[in-house]
């Protein structure tokens, strides 16, 4: 019995997958962002307990940078995830319209845990300013992309668990 390997494997991921999220979650973040905005505009020196530093100003930047946090999350969160193209072939990686050649990237990373439900392909650059790609594998065979991806890119053998980001980002509940 041969198994032909594929010239190319095709699927689909959303942009971004929202997890689901309770009444209480948002309460929290409303308060937790009122909270920071608040201590944006007051000094920490009017009260009783005292820190190593004094803030002598207000701090606008920060009570702006949370509320466009919140805002972009908002939209973020109404507006749906769009569904992204992925294609791996002989020539590199194609996400949507974007193109990444196997000479741009470094290695390549495939985690699969079903016990925690994790099912992901990452993709680190050799370029350092690059943040990696990571990609879930949704219904693919992760050993046979591993198969694949080992003829034009070193294997990342070192990664047994995602990113601390990642594992942050699903903690908060920012992404799943």
């Amino acid at each position: 019995m041969t198994t032909e390997e594929p010239k190319k494997i095709n699927w689909e991921v959303p942009e971004f997958e929202t997890p689901k999220r309770s009444k209480n979650w948002y309460i929290t973040v409303i308060v937790l962002s009122f909270v920071l905005i608040f201590f944006s505009f007051f000094s920490l020196s009017l009260f009783p307990f005292s820190f190593r530093f004094k803030q002598t100003d207000n701090n606008f930047l920060f009570a702006i940078i949370i509320v466009l946090s919140f805002w972009v999350m908002y939209i973020n969160e109404k507006r749906g995830a769009r569904i992204i193209k992925v294609e791996i072939n002989g020539e590199g990686l194609i996400l949507d319209n974007k193109a990444y050649d196997y000479d741009d990237l470094k290695d390549f990373c495939v985690l699969y845990k079903p016990n925690k439900d994790i099912k992901h392909l990452y993709f680190n650059f050799k370029n350092g300013a690059k943040f990696r790609l990571s990609i879930p594998l949704k219904d693919l065979d992760p050993l046979m992309v591993r198969n694949y991806l080992k003829k034009y890119l070193d294997e990342d053998l070192e990664r047994t668990d995602p990113p601390v980001s990642e594992q942050l980002s699903r903690f908060f509940k920012l992404s799943q």
